[in-house]
């Protein structure tokens, strides 16, 4: 039966009718349509992977999550039943996510190699506030950025905050801390911890004159720990275990 004739016969049963159209075009349109939630479709390269790899509900860890949806690379995941945890150390955006995210764990505060209390700088444009006293007075001086507040922030590590909100290792972590998303990584103890995928943000901040620089250290860290480029967006990076990538090649 042709796609016409069936939405002709949805809509003249007067019993399901509705229920059934419905149903049909939540199933076309799943072929035909995905929607991103991440800045340039990251979650959607993301599920793919996870297809692959035959996890439906990836758990996950997102590093600077800043929103519950808007240019969020879990908030796909979080939509399909999965969970995770959420860190924010923004207080204003963390409670965002709490009341955005309610089935996750939303923590107020930042990772860093050390568990520490460290001044935490709120930009006028907060998708650029940072711990990094570099990145922030970078805004200031060459992009005409303010500083609206400077907190006390607690840090906690990596492995203190997996351990205690997911008790396993996170099949995906995502990661965008504008300045220090390489001392993160430095501080994750591979060799303990090895998440299928990582999507770390890898160029510096321009605006929008593509100007921004890809980290080069980031990529070779990643190349050093066991991890392949799987995609780039030229704003994220896309990483996979050499283990996970070998049963991605195999599915292919």
């Amino acid at each position: 039966m042709g796609n016409l004739k069936k939405l002709k016969q949805a809509l003249t049963d007067r019993e399901s009718g509705w229920p059934r159209i419905a149903d049909y075009l939540r199933r076309r349109g799943g072929i035909y349509y995905r929607k991103s939630w991440s800045q340039c479709g990251e979650d959607l390269i993301l599920r793919y992977l996870f297809d692959l790899l035959q996890i439906a509900r990836p758990g996950y860890i997102d590093i600077g999550a800043h929103h519950p949806w808007h240019y969020n690379n879990t908030y796909l995941f979080y939509r399909q039943g999965a969970r995770g945890v959420n860190i924010e150390p923004d207080p204003l955006l963390h409670a965002g996510l709490r009341r955005g995210r309610r089935r996750d764990v939303n923590l107020n505060m930042g990772i860093g190699p050390h568990e520490a209390e460290l001044d935490f700088y709120v930009m006028s444009a907060r998708t650029l506030n940072t711990f990094s006293a570099g990145e922030a007075r970078k805004c200031v001086e060459e992009h005409g950025l303010s500083i609206v507040e400077t907190r006390r922030i607690k840090v906690q590590t990596f492995a203190h905050t997996v351990d205690t909100h997911m008790g396993r290792t996170p099949d995906l972590v995502s990661l965008d801390v504008e300045g220090m998303d390489l001392d993160v990584l430095r501080s994750i103890d591979f060799s303990r911890y090895r998440p299928h995928v990582f999507c770390v943000e890898t160029i510096s901040y321009a605006q929008g004159d593509g100007s921004g620089i890809k980290s080069t250290d980031i990529h070779a860290l990643m190349l050093e720990n066991g991890y392949r480029l799987y995609a780039d967006t030229y704003i994220n990076s896309i990483y996979v275990a050499e283990s996970s990538w070998r049963t991605l090649l195999a599915k292919r």
